[in-house]
């Protein structure tokens, strides 16, 4: 039986899917009060430089994987307009559910697809950008992920991973404390679930560097493959073209 990681747990491969989906399933109503609270707010602005480095434009078609509640799907409608098309997926039914009603409310319509991100129910050379934020690291098999990305793009269209990383290391000890301490508390707190937050953090932990996610998107057969590091390396943005 194959097994994979669950934060610092080891289980079997099917299972990972499942307890995932129990996280967010848990937290998905209170998912953007505590990305605010967690981040002071500056999750909103990863997610800018995300769209900015995107370099979409006009009458472009993005695949916002993993979209959640819709932070960058509506930042995407923005950019590619009237004669554009956004896409919005996550595999989980509930965060798609707040996602879609968000963008709803803020009089954005885009069309939304429960789907799972190493199987993705599109055509290839269908999207000019495909971009995942904050979901890369719960995927099972990242590695089969990143080849559906590159099937979906066009010759000549970007991928866009917004993930967390590796902090620097002088601030790695008070990084910790915050991440096994206070962050489970906050959870508990506020979404009424400290150990999905636990998991959270020990996912971030076991998730590639830097250096080797970009390995992994180079070996998928990207080119251009580059990364941003932002806040300190807490979190990074890759960014690579399909030719």
């Amino acid at each position: 039986m194959k097994t994979t990681h669950f934060g610092y747990q080891e289980v079997p491969e099917e299972e990972k899917a499942r307890r995932v989906a129990g996280v967010f399933d848990s937290v998905a109503r209170r998912y953007d009060l505590m990305n605010d609270l967690m981040s002071a707010g500056l999750h909103r602005y990863w997610k800018r430089i995300t769209a900015q480095y995107s370099m979409v434009r006009p009458g472009d078609c993005v695949l916002d994987v993993a979209g959640g509640t819709g932070d960058l799907a509506r930042l995407f409608t923005e950019r590619v307009g009237a004669t554009g098309l956004v896409v919005l997926t996550d595999i989980n039914r509930n965060m798609l559910g707040v996602g879609r009603d968000r963008l709803t409310d803020r009089g954005v319509v885009v069309p939304v697809a429960q789907c799972d991100a190493e199987r993705l129910p599109f055509a290839s050379g269908t999207f000019d950008c495909v971009t995942v934020g904050f979901g890369l690291r719960n995927m099972t098999h990242k590695d089969f992920a990143i080849a559906e990305f590159r099937r979906v793009l066009r010759p000549g269209g970007r991928l866009l991973v917004l993930e967390f990383s590796r902090v620097w290391r002088p601030l790695a000890r008070i990084y910790d404390v915050y991440s096994f301490q206070v962050l489970p508390r906050l959870g508990q707190a506020v979404a009424g679930d400290g150990e999905s937050y636990r998991y959270l953090a020990e996912s971030i932990r076991v998730h590639p560097d830097q250096e080797t996610l970009r390995l992994m998107i180079e070996r998928a057969g990207f080119d251009r493959v580059e990364y941003l590091n932002l806040a300190a390396g807490v979190v990074a943005l890759h960014r690579a073209v399909k030719y």
